[in-house]
């Protein structure tokens, strides 16, 4: 059977170069980069090197505005909380987007328990914050902006520049999330205006383990672990050196590859896109239409009648790896609240899978996708009540018969609705 991973932003394959440079540091260079034996030395030479590697994979002036941390969850909380205490003798209002991730949104909350305020900006229905409607949510009490470089769910991209001009017009912080778009987007903090900005080299073919906080040297921030000195005293704790090593040589791969790769993926989100819309009626893209204003790497798909835990595991038992929501929650069998933020109908959003491209898949595994899928959506209606009952017209689709949206930065698009 044919095995067709399409989950990359869950995770990816460590490339055999980023392995073989990570390899020396679980063995002969073991050495804890606090030591001041040779041992340690050579620790400290090699997060070093990787600094300056990751510094330079987002244009960052210097390679201390770079902390490492364990994660991206991580980052984000050491950004978002760590501004809001750092800065809260000048104020304790936070702006951050409806569809933001999880670890930034759940980090809000925690701050909202001890007395910060947020204003979470609304979306449209593609997902696009406005910058406009960030600017009408400041206030003279406002700390930190958080808008995300990507979507997570729907591949959206942001107007994150739009937004870090304001930012700088006002002197607020702004954090930007490109834990979807590092390694298949170029990243420019300079450009982007970004004050900080975090992500994880496990999602272009890193090791877990590491996440990476870009943090701008005037910018303000309060330390979330304490215990040591590590990280200029911002990030206690022993540094993971093999995994640090790994994605400083990811994150050049990724450079040096990111023309090609965005090339690659493209054509085969396109080409899986136009190929399942023809074939199942009744399913919407959430988010953009495959183009400019989406990452080339993400599907988000509605095939209504069906569960999307259920696809999922069909498609499972076929070789064909997808997700029904990212990985931080999709254990929680809860409908996105990205895709409730855009106002998609619940009965879609349970139905809604996430499929994730990378540079190893094929046009062949497209073929496959293209033919597997329509099958297992057609079987899995076949077992469903509400689809019998919509066939003999006593309930209606949420899924609007009406075409595809029109073209440009707007709401995805759904298949032809045929009877």
């Amino acid at each position: 059977m044919r095995q067709v991973y399409l989950d990359h932003q869950a995770a990816t394959p460590v490339l055999p170069e980023v392995l073989d440079a990570m390899k020396p540091f679980f063995t002969e260079a073991f050495g804890n980069a606090s030591s001041l034996h040779q041992h340690g030395l050579r620790a400290r030479d090699a997060l070093a090197a990787a600094r300056l590697q990751l510094a330079t994979f987002i244009n960052a002036e210097s390679p201390e505005e770079i902390l490492l941390t364990a994660d991206g969850t991580e980052s984000a909380n050491l950004a978002v909380k760590g501004v809001a205490y750092a800065y809260q003798r000048t104020g304790n209002h936070l702006v951050v987007s409806a569809v933001e991730h999880p670890a930034v949104l759940g980090s809000v909350e925690f701050l909202e328990k001890q007395g910060f305020n947020c204003t979470k900006v609304k979306v449209d229905a593609a997902g696009f914050v406005q910058p406009e409607d960030v600017r009408a949510a400041l206030t003279d009490r406002t700390i930190l902006i958080a808008v995300q470089h990507v979507n997570h769910d729907i591949g959206t991209l942001e107007p994150v520049r739009e937004i870090g001009a304001i930012a700088a017009e006002r002197g607020i912080p702004f954090y930007v999330d490109a834990e979807a778009s590092a390694g298949w987007l170029p990243l420019d903090v300079q450009s982007i205006g970004a004050d900080l900005l975090s992500f994880s080299p496990h999602r272009f073919y890193g090791p877990k383990g590491v996440g990476v906080l870009y943090r701008q040297r005037r910018t303000r921030l309060a330390s979330q672990l304490h215990g040591g000195v590590q990280e200029g005293g911002r990030r206690a704790g022993v540094e993971n050196v093999p995994a640090i090593v790994g994605a400083g040589v990811a994150a050049d791969i990724a450079a040096r590859e990111l023309p090609q790769r965005v090339a690659h993926v493209a054509r085969l989100q396109k080409r899986l896109w136009e190929g399942l819309k023809t074939s199942i009626p009744y399913l919407k893209l959430n988010g953009p239409e495959p183009g400019s204003c989406r990452i080339p790497t993400n599907l988000n798909l509605s095939a209504e009648f069906v569960e999307g835990e259920g696809l999922l595991l069909m498609l499972d038992t076929r070789g064909i790896a997808v997700t029904a929501g990212t990985s931080c929650v999709s254990k929680a069998l809860k409908v996105s609240p990205v895709l409730t933020a855009i106002g998609l109908d619940h009965s879609l959003g349970q139905a809604a899978i996430l499929l994730t491209l990378g540079r190893d898949n094929t046009e062949a595994d497209i073929d496959y996708v293209l033919e597997t899928l329509p099958q297992v959506v057609n079987r899995l209606r076949g077992m469903s009540p509400m689809w019998d009952e919509f066939q003999r017209g006593m309930i209606d689709s949420a899924i609007s018969p009406r075409g595809s949206a029109p073209a440009g930065c707007k709401s995805g698009g759904v298949a032809p609705a045929r009877r």
